[in-house]
């Protein structure tokens, strides 16, 4: 009687070959260039270090409340090397850096200011209403306009059909961020934020470039859940610049909001 084949492993973004080194796999693979990775799922992985940063020092009363990260170029599907600091110390406000180095040079740097938690209910208003759920909504498939292994990883679920420069879907994936990990839903949610650039395409990627360089993300409640909702407005402008912004939502209402700077040049 043959051996029983064992089961597959979970598909996973990354798996932790050490403290501070990841290996990717062909799940981040971009959109531009199916042999780099979507930046989407390190983002994630960068907040993910950054919450086992501070876990590892204890408890301390702190949300994270802005993330920004600065792409510092296209990054290999292979091993990165992630590193946590602290620029700024505070009982009340704090500032950590996260960088992942891959081939030697840094990739990708993520700012998170943290804030300290207070029971804000009585004041809370001024969001944008709520989108509605996902339930019963059909998926649709970014593959035809984006390859890559990232993209094809993903259940999207437009809201409305979308126009130029405009869409507001549902996102959400199957896939792991870091193999045999939990992650919080924060770094979950951070981890697919990036894609908002890629659902309101404004003009055709096959004859006009517009990567986003940056990606900023402003939260005044935090994520939960495993759905990630983009309402994304996409602007060009006349001298090379664009900028995409989201208003982002869980299933509960909205958390926050995100912008991309966007490097825009043609193809042909």
């Amino acid at each position: 009687m043959p051996a029983p084949v064992p089961p597959a492993a979970p598909p996973a973004y990354f798996e932790r070959l050490a403290p501070g080194r990841f290996r990717a796999t062909e799940h981040t693979g971009g959109a531009w260039s199916v042999t780099e990775q979507h930046i989407s799922p390190l983002n994630g992985l960068l907040v993910h270090a950054v919450d086992r940063f501070v876990a590892e020092r204890g408890t301390d009363g702190l949300v994270t409340a802005r993330i920004a990260f600065d792409i510092l170029g296209v990054v290999p599907i292979a091993e990165v090397d992630v590193s946590v600091e602290v620029v700024r110390p505070g009982r009340t406000i704090e500032l950590l850096e996260a960088v992942a180095v891959a081939g030697g040079r840094p990739v990708l740097r993520a700012r998170a200011w943290r804030l300290a938690r207070h029971d804000t209910a009585a004041v809370a208003g001024g969001s944008p209403d709520p989108l509605p759920p996902p339930d019963g909504l059909a998926s649709a498939e970014l593959s035809g306009v984006w390859p890559g292994g990232y993209i094809a990883s993903l259940d999207v679920r437009p809201l409305r059909a979308p126009e130029p420069g405009r869409a507001t879907v549902w996102l959400a994936s199957p896939v792991a961020l870091v193999a045999d990990e939990p992650v919080s839903e924060l770094a979950r949610f951070a981890g697919l934020v990036d894609t908002a650039n890629g659902i309101a395409v404004r003009e055709s990627p096959e004859e006009w470039m517009f990567p986003n360089v940056d990606l900023t993300v402003h939260l005044h409640r935090q994520p939960a859940g495993r759905w990630v909702g983009l309402d994304t407005t996409v602007v060009f402008g006349p001298d090379g610049s664009g900028l995409t912004t989201t208003v982002l939502h869980d299933r509960t209402g909205p958390v926050g909001r995100a912008e991309q700077l966007l490097t825009v040049r043609p193809l042909v």
